[in-house]
Order: structure tokens, then sequence, then C-alpha cells
């Protein structure tokens, strides 16, 4: 393999790690901070792509514009979710399976709308690149990691540096003493649950512009992405950037190198070997 083409793989990677982190970031969030393994994140990420998707080629709206409705609603209908689980008492296990339920809803109501057909947002920036060197940066991948970076940095000095991630983090550590020093661990959650389903908004529009869609490509990111949630460590964000890269960028040159086939495989091997080896972080 030459080495243009291993550049060229590692790139790809990279950029598509951006992608797998700015889904894993809200569920690493959720899972971390919340005890709530949300597992609807990702159908409603690819909810959020089919309708940047909708409102582009049916409306002619620009993507960044779809951004502006789709997130906000989706703050909205993570703090609705939340309520049900608060006003029902799920709990960290119960909280998968309602979620993977919630999953197949979504999924069914995509393909009742849409169809099972692959379709694909056609942009103006779609075939856009930079180029340095001999490589090749497309434009809407960069983009999408640039994003990816900028919100898990958030996010991080959001948690590490500001009251609110303080108490959002004793409250996850230790509710009881968290409310002792008039911490409202029921309000911070509901904040919570809205921003980590605005994420998964945000990481739609880009899978919008970036990917084919098709409803049954929800499975095939959740696997993955729940490989690159654990790699990282649950309530870190720059964890779940850096695993995103790590899987996105493994898959890439195995997929250059040895064979198309064998990319599934990557995430999970690295979870196994990780799990067997068990860093301070997992």
């Amino acid at each position: 393999m030459s080495l243009t083409l291993l550049a060229q793989s590692a790139i790809g990677g990279v950029l598509l790690g951006g992608i797998y982190g700015l889904l894993a970031l809200g569920l690493s969030l959720s899972w971390g901070l919340l005890r709530l393994v949300n597992l609807s994140h990702f159908a409603l990420a690819f909810l959020g792509a089919y309708l940047t998707y909708q409102l582009g080629t049916q409306f002619g709206i620009a993507p960044w514009f779809s951004a502006l409705v789709v997130v906000p609603a989706f703050f909205v209908a993570g703090m609705a979710l939340h309520a049900l689980f608060v006003r029902f008492k799920v709990d960290e296990f119960a909280s998968m399976l309602v979620t993977f339920g919630i999953t197949i809803l979504i999924e069914s109501l995509i393909q009742w709308i849409w169809s099972a057909d692959y379709r694909k947002f056609e942009s103006g920036y779609a075939q856009l690149s930079l180029q340095i060197g001999t490589v090749f940066v497309p434009v809407l991948e960069l983009a999408a990691f640039a994003c990816a970076a900028l919100l898990a940095i958030a996010a991080w000095a959001g948690l590490n540096r500001t009251l609110l991630g303080k108490a959002l983090r004793a409250a996850a550590h230790d509710g009881a003493i968290a409310a002792a020093f008039g911490i409202n661990a029921t309000r911070l959650s509901y904040l919570l649950a809205g921003l980590c389903a605005a994420l998964a908004g945000v990481a739609g529009v880009f899978i919008a512009l970036t990917s084919t869609l098709a409803p049954s490509q929800i499975e095939a990111w959740i696997g993955v992405v729940f490989a690159v949630v654990i790699i990282g460590g649950l309530a870190r964000p720059l964890g779940a950037l850096a695993a995103g890269v790590l899987i996105g960028v493994s898959e890439s040159i195995t997929m250059a190198a040895v064979n198309p086939a064998w990319a599934p495989l990557v995430a999970f091997s690295i979870l196994i070997v990780l799990l067997l080896w068990k860093p301070r972080w997992l």
C-alpha cells in the first residue's frame, strides 16, 4: 500500500472519528451523569438527519438553518423524554430497554414516512475538498470534525470549569449530599437531558450532509458508537472524541490495507482488548 493511500485513509478515519465522537458525546454524558443508557440517542440523530434532508430537498432550506429548527426542537424532546423517566423512576438497566423500544418506534416512523430506500442530501459543498500535498480533505467532513472538537472542548470546560458543571458532577456522584448543599439535581437533569438530545440533533445535521441515509443504518451505528462511549469513558467529552478518532482511523486503515469486510470487527476488537487490559479510565 502506498504512503499516499495510507495518509488518505488516515485522514478519512480521523474525520469519520469526528462523526463517531459527535454521536457518542450525548450518550456519554447521559450515561455518565444521568445514569441513563439512552439508546434512542442514535435514532434521534438519524431522525434529525432525515428532517435536515426533508427541509433541504423539499423546501430548499440550507442545513445550517435547518439546525436552528432541529436542535431546539430536540432539546425540548429530550426534556419531555426525561420527564417520563423521572415520572416512572426508570433506572439505568430499564432505561436501556425502554430507549431501545423508542429506537424501534423512531426507526419505524422514519421508514413509514421516508421508506427504506437510500437517500442522499446533495449540497453544493459535497464535492469541495482541500488539497494538502497529495491528499484531499473533504470540507463537510472537516466541518463535522471541527464541530465535534469544539463541542467536546466546550462540554469538558463546562463540566470542569463552571459551577453548573461541578453541580452536575456532584449530583451524579451523590445526589443526597448534593441536595444538602442546595443543588437541585432534578432540575439539572432536565437541562442535561435536553442538551444531550440537542447534541443528537447536531450530529443528525452532519450525518445528513456526509452520509447516505437508510433506516437500517441506526442499528449499524449503535454498536460502533457504543464501543466509542465505553472506550472514551463515561462523561468524558474529550475521551469520546479521542476514542472516535481511534476507531475511525483503525477502520479506515483496515479497509484500505486488509479488506473492507473486516472494518466492522475493528471497534469491538479494540474494545475487547481494552476491557481485558482494564486501563484506569474504563
